[in-house]
């Protein structure tokens, strides 16, 4: 699956979550995923948060299938930016 399709899988969501911050998935090579309030991007754009992870990471993340904390804890992701926008992150990544 790439970035556009995680995308495409999360615009429901994020749209009905009432997350009114910015953060970005970067995977690198594969592409950038940005949740800016409540719309899906796949444009690179500024954000309050970054987070840079591996596409099958963000595959799992968005799953359910990896626990973000754990992630962070192993280094499979890493944060740039505002702490609490990932933290809210929640609401939106719940399947």
């Amino acid at each position: 699956m790439g970035v556009q399709e995680i995308a495409d899988q999360l615009k429901d969501r994020v749209a009905a979550s009432g997350f009114d911050k910015s953060i970005k998935f970067d995977t690198g090579g594969d592409g950038v995923l940005v949740i800016n309030g409540t719309s899906v991007s796949t444009e690179d754009a500024p954000a309050d948060c970054t987070i840079k992870l591996t596409l099958s990471d963000l595959e799992a993340l968005v799953a359910g299938k990896l626990n973000a904390t754990m992630a962070f804890m192993q280094g499979k992701l890493k944060l740039e930016g505002d702490m609490a926008v990932a933290m809210a992150l929640g609401k939106v990544l719940k399947p």
